[in-house]
């Protein structure tokens, strides 16, 4: 059984980043039927917290990565907070004292920044010199009596610290160029070496994927592994996101929470495809569209590319429109409705007796939308007969003094019409166009502005029969004194 876990620090919401590595291990777990468990690593207190818990949570939810084990679900291995688990961490670091693989450390902070000081003085590197290794009895009772406080180090051993990743292939690093490290800071506190090797030890992890940031730390890790006698698990590093830029991505290239995209209007399964496909391909072709349960039948770790995957807005944004254009009308509708709501143009009834008219709007917006919240800026002009009048196009279109008389001519043959569909209302309008001697785009552009307020919109005579024939006589009077206002 394959168990894997994201284990991420409450001090910060869940970035894109993050999210990545929560659905490449959710993607593992579900394509083998493992367990995914989510782990929170909490035991920076001065940094965490638990607002940043929830908003971690909310984010794995919004993008529907439900763990199996973990913070509001349990399991066998609870609790599922590091900072509830110190007493496992303190046990483990006095075990490796106890088999000689670890010591104390009573070198105080001071004095080993002036030794590092000292020795960069020189011109040379400085690593930890196990000056406490060393210590006769004498001295340590000496130390322990005036309750000195200490920290407890590890021993790194001579020789190498391999691993297999699964991304980058067989690692050797040289234990000589890795310094006794601390694994229990002075205050009792665990570092992340021991915390994260501690738990995935207990929780029986069998694979770590992570962010390739973290590879520098993977042989202290395994180092900690064998020295508790445990299995080590397959490690799996992924490349990091980058910007356009090529730098790490960050809040200068734009948002980088999830729910903040989530705010913005994107869909949860454009999001997931989207970060599925950075850093990962899914082998042979060039599919790019997958839902969830596509990507759990094909997902493989081995597909996980060495290179660094660039972020590209305009590339979610086009995902995003094509999952929109995937949804069912009264779905779309639903997902549209919150954003309706904020703009302050939603009624129940359109979902209810208006329903077949909202989903024919919705049905000639969704060319154009990018995102959920461009449906109430595409389509105000649908949901609401108080305007936002573009002033450059009212003075370009709608004052020009024979555009008055044009307008009016149109709303007459409006009005005759039997039928005030889309063909009907373009052939009436260009017959128009045709008796007063002007081109048809001239009356159409002007018919725009009068009917959206703007200069853009979707087809002009799909738009003019979704407001119906009233609608558009009111508004085309409306653009007629408003043309005589801006002529004045």
């Amino acid at each position: 059984m394959f168990r894997v876990r994201f284990a991420p620090s409450p001090t910060g919401y869940l970035h894109i980043g993050g999210a990545r590595t929560a659905l490449f291990n959710w993607l593992f777990a579900r394509r083998h039927g493992g367990t995914f468990v989510l782990r929170i690593e909490d035991t920076d207190v001065d940094r965490s917290s638990a607002e940043m818990v929830e908003g971690i949570l909310d984010g794995l939810r919004w993008l529907g990565l439900e763990w199996d084990e973990g913070p509001k679900v349990d399991g066998p291995h609870a609790p599922y907070f590091q900072s509830e688990r110190l007493e496992n961490y303190r046990a483990m670091a006095e075990q490796l004292v106890q088999a000689g693989k670890a010591y104390y450390c009573y070198c105080a902070p001071e004095e080993l920044q002036a030794r590092r000081a000292e020795a960069e003085a020189a011109g040379g590197a400085w690593r930890y010199d196990r000056a406490c290794c060393a210590l006769d009895d004498e001295t340590r009772a000496a130390y322990e009596a005036d309750h000195r406080p200490k920290a407890i180090r590890f021993l790194v051993p001579q020789g190498s610290a391999e691993f297999d990743d699964l991304v980058r292939g067989h690692i050797v690093f040289d234990n000589a160029v890795i310094e006794d490290f601390v694994i229990l800071r002075s205050d009792g506190y665990p570092t992340y070496h021991l915390s994260v090797v501690a738990d995935d030890v207990e929780m029986q992890m069998t694979h770590v994927v992570r962010g390739d940031d973290h590879i520098s730390n993977t042989p202290k890790h395994v180092l900690l592994y064998e020295a508790v006698g445990a299995s080590v698990p397959k490690f799996a590093h992924v490349p990091l996101i980058l910007g356009p830029d090529k730098k790490r991505l960050s809040k200068r290239h734009g948002a980088t929470s999830v729910m903040e995209y989530a705010r913005q209007g994107y869909l949860p399964e454009a999001m997931l495809n989207f970060l599925a496909l950075l850093g990962w391909s899914p082998g042979a072709g060039d599919r790019e569209l997958f839902s969830a349960d596509e990507l759990k039948e094909v997902f493989d770790l081995g597909g996980i590319s060495g290179g660094n995957a660039v972020f590209n807005q305009e590339k979610l944004d086009w995902f995003n429109q094509q999952h929109m254009l995937r949804l069912a009308p009264a779905e779309l509708g639903t997902r549209v409705k919150p954003y309706l709501e904020a703009a302050g143009l939603w009624s129940d009834d359109l979902l209810g007796d208006r329903h077949a008219w909202f989903f024919a709007v919705l049905e000639l917006l969704k060319v154009r939308a990018k995102r959920l919240d461009e449906y109430a800026t595409l389509g105000r002009f649908f949901f609401s007969d108080e305007l936002e009048w573009d002033e450059a196009a009212v003075t370009k279109h709608l004052a020009p003094e024979e555009t008055g008389a044009r307008l009016t001519a149109v709303v007459a043959a409006l009005a005759a019409l039997e039928t005030f569909d889309p063909g009907s209302i373009e052939v009436a309008v260009r017959a128009v166009a045709e008796a007063q001697g002007v081109k048809a785009g001239t009356l159409i552009h002007a018919l725009r502005v009068s009917l959206t307020g703007k200069t853009v919109s979707p087809g002009l005579f799909q738009v003019a029969s979704l407001l119906g024939r009233e609608r558009v006589q009111a508004r085309l009077h409306a653009g007629i004194v408003r043309g005589t206002t801006a002529r004045a």
